[in-house]
């Protein structure tokens, strides 16, 4: 396996950390616009099966080229989600399959946002499965923690737990805190920015697919491990396009802990014009205002050192279990932030972003994973990413909530 991962920032980082120390890759090729971003990626690792390379990820030709210059099996999309069509299209141009932790981007319904669907997540790219498929390719989409894991947990609890499923929900929360910052997100604001602002979508099995207002629907969820009861609101977010299409359920939902301080910042930006990514002219300079909130934000990679505290996320199930009697669970992972910090030099969520594609790819290198066309990770068996996930020495676990 030679892999080619587009991203050289707090994700690719991480995951280039956990890569090497495993060995079922030959190459593993970081590639970022900033050469000396990726430069010192490779650099620390001091591993000679690192290259590192320069790459314009808006340019499907571009990431094309580099990947046939190193022969690259798999194209791992590490960037944030407006970057998804041109290297899931360079993939497929140079031949190689694809995995991401984001899918192609919503727009919202013309007349009816909070009401109805418009072009959903993901929607451009299974378009063309058929394409992927005939070709004998695989893109695996959405394979990072939300989406990736979440899905997973969603596979295995129909699979192993459940003979009728009534909700999937999966619920993300954190007892996060970084020192020194009266707001400082743990995760990338643009993307931040495009899930919760954007028109939530959830999914029912007599209604389909439709959406509500951002932040709809509050309920306060009670995390494991300490981290204790969150209040969680509706995000736009991949699991609830992924789950129904290889999951039967009557409902599929997600929700993310926010808190009022948050959201109240994003409503704020929202306001002001601040999340529009068009480009205004500032001074004789064209500058997209998301990307100066961005700007003026400390990079989430930087925060480790700052950071104290433990990130969840999981799938809350209910409906009946395999007895037929009624059944509850919580399958979650955690991280605590000391921990992977002192293990990798990496903050927990990016961390535990950062850890799925991984295992993916080795589970693919190895043959326990296969498939051909555009795929959610429900597509794929449970049990041995579930296994290769603990082998990791990252174990995931199960809340019986009605026990």
């Amino acid at each position: 396996m030679r892999i080619l991962m587009v991203g050289a920032g707090g994700v690719g980082s991480a995951a280039a950390k956990i890569a090497a120390r495993r060995e079922f890759f030959e190459t593993y090729v970081v590639a970022d616009y900033d050469l000396s971003r990726a430069e010192r990626v490779v650099n620390d690792l001091a591993d000679p099966r690192f290259v590192a390379a320069q790459v314009d990820a808006s340019s499907a030709d571009a990431v094309a080229s580099l990947a046939r210059a190193h022969a690259a099996t798999h194209v791992f999309n590490a960037v944030d989600p407006r970057f998804v069509m041109p290297i899931f299209d360079g993939a497929f141009a140079a031949g190689a399959d694809y995995l991401d932790m984001a899918m192609s981007l919503s727009q919202p319904h013309p007349t009816h946002p909070y009401e109805e669907c418009g072009v959903k997540l993901g929607d451009e790219q299974f378009a063309v499965t058929g394409e992927w498929s005939a070709a004998g390719r695989l893109a695996l989409c959405g394979i990072g923690i939300e989406p990736g894991l979440s899905d997973i947990f969603a596979r295995y609890a129909a699979d192993e737990l459940f003979s009728e499923i009534d909700e999937l929900g999966v619920r993300d929360g954190a007892n996060l805190e970084v020192a020194g910052y009266s707001f400082a997100p743990s995760f990338s604001i643009w993307t931040t920015i495009e899930e919760c602002l954007n028109p939530p979508v959830v999914f029912e099995r007599e209604r389909g697919w439709f959406t509500t207002a951002p932040f709809s629907e509050p309920e306060v969820f009670e995390f494991p491990e300490g981290i204790g009861p969150v209040e969680c609101v509706n995000v736009e977010h991949e699991e609830v396009l992924l789950m129904p299409r290889w999951v039967d359920a009557k409902r599929v939902t997600f929700k993310y802990g926010l808190g009022d301080e948050f959201i109240n910042v994003l409503q704020v930006l929202h306001k002001l014009g601040l999340d529009k990514t068009a480009k205004v002219s500032v001074g004789g300079a064209q500058v997209s205002p998301r990307d100066v909130v961005a700007a003026c934000l400390p990079d989430p990679a930087s925060l480790g050192d700052k950071m104290t505290g433990k990130t969840c996320a999981g799938t809350w199930v209910t409906g009946r279990g395999k007895d037929g009697a009624a059944r509850e669970v919580y399958l979650y992972h955690v991280v605590d932030n000391e921990w992977s910090m002192r293990e990798y030099g990496s903050q927990a969520v990016v961390w535990q972003t950062a850890i799925n594609p991984i295992v993916a790819l080795e589970l693919l290198a190895s043959g326990a994973w296969s498939g051909f066309g555009v795929v959610g990770p429900e597509a794929l068996p449970p049990k041995p990413f579930l296994d290769l996930l603990t082998a990791y020495g990252s174990p995931w676990a199960i809340q019986d909530r009605l026990a």
